[in-house]
């Protein structure tokens, strides 16, 4: 068997591709719903989602998967659309969270509406019951044993 046929090149590459597509058609639906780019959606569903909806900016970068400058100058641009706000962290002078406004709820729900219908075509439909409780296992325990990230929320 050549290097090139190894079952962990497909895999990878399986991975890869529906990564891609379905991110790709999921953003195609979402665009009539939700007027920011993809990247605040996913900064105030991290928020949402997070308990107490309050963020540290460094675990945000984290879990947005961008560098902490990245993470502060899109910060800057949502701050000033009126979606989150910034306060200081009770437990840490040097540290900002990242919370949601009213605003910011009212668009984050708004394109959750146009992103749950589109999530069902595109993904939820396409597996049986079973089979989604192995995806979310599955890779939950590839996301939890790999050494380069730390765990994150989901």
């Amino acid at each position: 068997m050549e290097l090139v046929d190894d079952e962990r090149i497909t895999l990878w590459g399986l991975l890869l591709e529906v990564q891609y597509l379905v991110g790709k058609r999921l953003a195609a639906d979402l665009v009539d719903a939700f007027e920011y780019p993809e990247s605040f959606m996913e900064v105030l569903l991290r928020i949402a989602r997070t308990p107490g909806q309050a963020v540290p900016m460094t675990r945000l970068a984290d879990m947005v998967m961008f560098s902490s400058g990245g993470l502060s100058k899109l910060a800057d641009r949502m701050e000033a659309e009126g979606l989150i706000a910034r306060m200081a962290c009770p437990t840490d002078r040097r540290s900002s969270l990242a919370t949601l406004t009213p605003k910011g709820r009212k668009v984050l729900d708004r394109a959750l509406a146009a992103h749950l219908p589109s999530l069902d075509r595109h993904l939820v439909e396409l597996l049986d019951d079973d089979e989604r409780r192995q995806l979310a296992s599955i890779l939950r325990k590839v996301r939890d044993g790999s050494c380069a990230l730390e765990p994150m929320d989901g």
